[in-house]
C-alpha cells in the first residue's frame, strides 16, 4: 500500500505509461481501420461513436469508474482519432 503523496503520484505515473501505450496501440488500429474508409461520413461514423460511448459507460459503471469522466475522456479521444483518420483520408485522396 502506498503511504505518501509521492508514492501515490508514482503509481499514477505508472498508470500514465500504461495508458499511453494503450492509446498508441489504439492509434495503430485506427490507422488500419482508416484504410477501409473512403468518405468523410465513414470517418465521422456518428452511429459507431454512439455505440462506443454507450459501451464504455457500461464498462465504467461495472468497473466502479466515474461514468462522466470516462465518457468525456472517450469523447475527446474519439474526436482526436477521427481527426487522425481525416488526415489519413486526405493524404490518400
Amino acid at each position: 500500500m502506498t503511504t505518501s503523496l509521492t508514492g501515490v503520484r508514482q503509481k499514477i505515473d505508472d498508470i500514465y505509461r500504461q495508458m499511453i501505450g494503450l492509446i498508441a496501440r489504439r492509434g495503430k488500429y485506427v490507422k488500419m481501420a482508416a484504410k477501409f474508409k473512403t468518405t468523410e461520413a465513414e470517418v465521422a461514423a456518428p452511429d459507431r461513436v454512439a455505440i462506443v460511448i454507450e459501451k464504455v459507460k457500461k464498462i465504467a459503471t461495472e468497473s466502479g469508474a466515474d461514468v462522466v469522466v470516462v465518457e468525456q475522456v472517450y469523447r475527446k479521444m474519439i474526436t482526436e482519432f477521427i481527426e487522425l483518420e481525416r488526415r489519413e483520408l486526405k493524404e490518400r485522396y
